[in-house]
C-alpha cells in the first residue's frame, strides 16, 4: 500500500501554497479548472516517493500557467520564465537524485510522463495563441506520449522497457524547451528573429523526435524484440 512520506507531504505543501498564491496574484480564467488541475496534482503528489520525484513535479503544476502565459501573446515574457525555470528544475531533479538517493524506476518513468505534460501545454497554448503549426505541437506532444504508450504497452506483454534518460532524449527535451521559450521570448520582445527561430524550430525539432525515438528504440530493443 502507498503511504505519504514526509518529503511528499512537504513537498505537497509547498505545492499548495505556490499554486493558491499564483492563482491569486495571476488571476487567470478559468481558475476552477484550474484548481482541479492543482488538486489533482496535490493527491498524486501527497503519494510520490523521494525529493528527486517532488522537484520532478515542479513541471507538472507549470504546465498551468505555462498554457495560460502561451495564450495570450501579451504575456509570452512570462512563458519564457516559466520555461527557463521549468529547464532548472529538469537538471536539478536528476542531481538531487544521483547526490542525496538513488536513481528509481519511478523517477525514470516520472520524469517524461511530466515533460510531456508540460511541453504539451506550452506547445498548443503557442498554437491557440500565437498561430504556431498545429503540426509542431502535434509533434511536440506525441514526442511524449508515443513512448510513454509503447512503455505501457511493453508492461502488459510482461516486458521490462529502460525506464531512464536517453543521450537524444535528454538533447530533445533541451532543445524543445530553447525553440519553445526562446521563439516565446523573442516574439514577446517584438524581435524579427524570433521568427527565424520558429522556422529552425521546424525542422530541429523533428530531427530531434527522430533520433530520440531511434534511441529509444535502441536502448529497448531487446525488450521490443522479445529478447532476453
Amino acid at each position: 500500500m502507498i503511504r505519504p512520506s514526509a518529503k511528499s507531504l512537504t513537498g505537497t505543501a509547498i505545492f499548495v501554497v505556490a499554486d493558491v498564491t499564483w492563482l491569486e496574484l495571476a488571476r487567470p480564467p478559468r481558475i476552477g479548472l484550474l484548481l482541479t488541475w492543482f488538486g489533482l496534482l496535490w493527491v498524486a503528489g501527497a503519494l510520490v516517493p523521494g525529493a528527486a520525484n517532488q522537484v520532478t513535479l515542479v513541471r507538472a503544476h507549470l504546465a498551468a500557467p505555462a498554457l495560460v502565459y502561451s495564450i495570450s501573446p501579451s504575456k509570452l515574457l512570462h512563458l519564457a520564465a516559466v520555461v527557463t525555470l521549468a529547464g532548472v528544475t529538469d537538471l536539478v531533479d536528476g542531481a538531487v537524485a544521483r547526490r542525496f538517493e538513488r536513481p528509481s524506476r519511478l523517477g525514470g518513468a516520472l520524469d517524461p510522463v511530466v515533460d510531456g505534460v508540460f511541453f504539451g501545454a506550452v506547445a498548443i497554448g503557442l498554437v491557440i495563441g500565437v498561430s504556431y503549426p498545429p503540426w509542431l505541437a502535434g509533434l511536440v506532444v506525441l514526442r511524449y506520449a508515443l513512448p510513454a504508450i509503447a512503455g505501457g504497452l511493453l508492461l502488459l506483454a510482461g516486458r521490462r522497457p529502460v525506464l531512464r534518460h536517453t543521450p537524444l532524449g535528454q538533447a530533445s527535451t533541451m532543445l524543445i524547451g530553447i525553440f519553445l521559450g526562446g521563439a516565446a521570448l523573442l516574439h514577446g520582445l517584438g524581435a524579427s528573429s524570433g521568427g527565424l527561430l520558429l522556422t529552425v524550430a521546424e525542422v530541429g525539432i523533428p530531427l530531434a523526435v527522430l533520433g530520440t525515438f531511434a534511441n529509444l528504440f535502441w536502448a529497448n530493443r531487446r525488450a521490443v524484440l522479445g529478447h532476453r
